[in-house]
Protein backbone atom coordinates (compact mmCIF):
# COMPACT_ATOMS: atom_id res chain seq x y z
CA UNK A 1 0.00 0.00 0.00
CA UNK A 2 1.10 3.69 -0.70
CA UNK A 3 2.51 5.69 2.40
CA UNK A 4 -0.09 8.83 2.37
CA UNK A 5 0.88 12.53 4.75
CA UNK A 6 -1.27 14.37 6.01
CA UNK A 7 -0.69 18.43 5.00
CA UNK A 8 1.01 19.29 8.27
CA UNK A 9 3.71 16.66 7.86
CA UNK A 10 4.84 17.54 4.49
CA UNK A 11 4.74 20.78 5.74
CA UNK A 12 7.21 19.89 8.64
CA UNK A 13 9.14 17.35 5.96
CA UNK A 14 9.43 21.01 3.65
CA UNK A 15 10.40 23.10 6.87
CA UNK A 16 7.52 25.54 5.68
CA UNK A 17 3.69 26.65 7.33
CA UNK A 18 0.53 24.63 6.45
CA UNK A 19 -0.30 28.08 5.08
CA UNK A 20 2.42 28.01 2.48
CA UNK A 21 1.49 24.53 1.36
CA UNK A 22 -2.20 25.26 0.94
CA UNK A 23 -1.09 28.30 -1.26
CA UNK A 24 1.12 25.77 -3.11
CA UNK A 25 -1.78 23.80 -3.81
CA UNK A 26 -4.48 26.70 -5.07
CA UNK A 27 -1.42 28.01 -6.98
CA UNK A 28 -0.14 24.85 -8.82
CA UNK A 29 3.13 24.44 -7.18
CA UNK A 30 4.39 22.24 -4.68
CA UNK A 31 4.29 18.08 -4.99
CA UNK A 32 1.16 17.06 -6.51
CA UNK A 33 -1.52 15.66 -3.97
CA UNK A 34 -4.38 13.56 -3.69
CA UNK A 35 -7.84 14.86 -2.25
CA UNK A 36 -10.42 12.61 -1.56
CA UNK A 37 -13.67 14.85 -0.37
CA UNK A 38 -12.26 17.66 1.40
CA UNK A 39 -8.96 15.33 3.06
CA UNK A 40 -5.82 16.43 0.95
CA UNK A 41 -3.19 13.82 1.46
CA UNK A 42 0.30 13.28 -0.46
CA UNK A 43 1.84 10.22 -1.52
CA UNK A 44 5.48 9.58 -0.26
CA UNK A 45 6.69 9.26 -3.80
CA UNK A 46 5.27 12.47 -4.96
CA UNK A 47 6.50 14.41 -1.84
CA UNK A 48 10.19 12.64 -2.91
CA UNK A 49 9.83 13.78 -6.58
CA UNK A 50 9.29 17.39 -5.58
CA UNK A 51 12.50 17.26 -3.31
CA UNK A 52 14.35 15.83 -5.74
CA UNK A 53 12.97 18.30 -8.18
CA UNK A 54 14.75 21.06 -6.42
CA UNK A 55 18.00 19.93 -6.33
CA UNK A 56 20.34 23.03 -7.09
CA UNK A 57 23.87 23.35 -8.16
CA UNK A 58 24.29 27.00 -7.69
CA UNK A 59 22.06 29.87 -6.53
CA UNK A 60 21.49 30.42 -10.41
CA UNK A 61 20.53 27.52 -11.14
CA UNK A 62 17.02 27.32 -12.80
CA UNK A 63 16.37 24.06 -12.26
CA UNK A 64 16.72 22.59 -16.04
CA UNK A 65 18.04 19.47 -17.28
CA UNK A 66 21.46 19.79 -18.68
CA UNK A 67 22.84 17.38 -21.30
CA UNK A 68 24.95 14.82 -19.90
CA UNK A 69 28.67 16.04 -19.92
CA UNK A 70 27.58 19.87 -19.16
Amino acid sequence: MTQLYPPTRVSEMLCISPATLRKWRWEGKGPRFIKVGRKVAYRESDVAAFIDAQTRRSTSDNGQVLPLGS
